[in-house]
């Protein structure tokens, strides 16, 4: 290598040092004019993204000080050129925006190389920054890529927590901004399912086809694993039943319970209430449906001990019943008494079996719930053992 060679690298060098300040003025104005974001900023970012270019140059004029050396790499040349801007940045211009002002702080440089260094020195800084700004894009990408990573764990954690709070209702102002911050945006029901985790599955791939099956569905959905739980809370739901079938293949193997519908997520507590006892009772009725409405096991939750189970069924069936007009509990409980056979409760009630048949429509239209269906007698029998226990007759 001839001595003229060895100058010419520290010769452009030189001259790119003088100029790094008209570099970066030209790369200013340049934003101003062509990037329409840049002028949407607030002074203290567009001041941030300035420090950022005229980083970017700097640290190019000293690495060419420096050809022999590699460009550095990663994470040492994200902190060169990104460091002295705050991480809050990264929120205020996407990825997108940063590849622009990239790619246009290299085109301010390319179209002044030619007039900053001797005409011998060009040809090698046009390679130089080509080079140089290939590292940056990569850099670029991880500085991104490193905020998306955190901010997915923060999310995660502020959504256990949300989801949390709602399972023990607690569900303040604080929590509702929260949800909002997730871009939780459904106005109106809300509903929760549980189940078992999936096996074979992780966490991320779970929640984010939930949420995926749930847009797709016209409803938000927030997510959180307790233990060996999955709990989606849906809103946006119409009829939770068809709601919670949206999403029952993502749970694990067991049974999947969803609560009843409820106004607003700062109701949701009582949705996640009926489900937690539900999924803890759903053992005792093996046959049931996947997925299984907390309504459907009031019987296996009030024998588990749920005392909103036990009050559901005297203050919604047994004193109707106990009101109605007419003989409806005492038919009721001839039927029972009697095999539920409809010739045998009318022996006993000296009436004609058609009048039974009558009084059982009158129960079902009464309480929802139809004598001769086996599930439902089932209730009905567990509901008048709880009235008769209560001793209540009458509000």
């Amino acid at each position: 290598m001839t001595s003229a060679q060895r100058r010419s690298p520290n010769r452009a060098a030189t001259a790119l040092q003088r100029s790094t300040g008209t570099l970066s003025t030209a790369a200013t104005a340049r934003m101003e004019t062509d990037l329409p974001w840049f002028a949407d900023l607030s002074a203290e970012d567009r001041s941030w993204v300035g420090l950022i270019v005229q980083a970017g140059i700097r640290g190019f004029v000293d690495w060419y000080q420096n050809t022999g050396e590699p460009v550095p790499g990663g994470t040492v040349l994200a902190s060169s050129v990104f460091g002295a801007a705050p991480r809050a940045l990264a929120g205020v211009i996407n990825l997108q925006q940063t590849v622009d002002l990239v790619r246009l702080s290299i085109e301010v440089m390319e179209s002044n190389i030619d007039d900053i260094v001797e005409p011998e020195d060009a040809g090698d800084v046009h390679a130089a920054v080509l080079r140089y700004a290939r590292e940056v894009a990569f850099a670029t990408a991880e500085v991104y890529a490193r905020a998306a990573e955190v901010r997915g764990a923060w999310d995660a954690r502020l959504e256990a927590l949300v989801v949390d709070a709602i399972l023990r209702a607690e569900t303040d102002e604080a929590v509702l901004s929260r949800a909002s911050a997730l871009g939780w945006s459904a106005p109106g029901e809300v509903a929760v399912v549980l189940g078992a985790v999936p096996a074979e599955r992780t966490d991320t791939d779970v929640f984010d086809e939930v949420r995926r099956l749930a847009r797709a569905a016209g409803m938000d959905a927030l997510c959180a694993t307790q233990g060996e739980r999955l709990v989606v809370v849906l809103g946006g739901v119409g009829d939770p039943h068809k709601a919670a079938k949206t999403v029952v293949e993502l749970f694990g193997e067991g049974p999947v319970v969803v609560g009843p519908v409820q106004e607003g997520l700062s109701r949701a507590h009582l949705s996640a209430r009926a489900a937690l006892s539900a999924y803890r009772s759903a053992a005792g009725w093996p046959e049931a449906p996947r997925p299984v409405s907390s309504g459907d096991l009031l019987p296996e939750r009030a024998l588990a001990g749920d005392g909103h189970a036990r009050r559901h069924l005297v203050e919604e069936i047994y004193l109707p019943l106990v009101r109605a007009k007419g003989t409806l509990i005492e038919t009721l409980t001839a039927y029972f008494q009697h095999g539920s056979s409809l010739e045998g409760a009318a022996r006993a009630l000296f009436v004609h079996p058609n009048t039974v048949r009558y009084r059982l429509r009158q129960i079902a239209e009464l309480t929802g719930y139809t004598p001769t269906m086996a599930r439902h007698a089932f209730t009905l029998e567990i509901a008048l053992v709880l009235g008769r226990q209560s001793g209540r007759t009458d509000d």
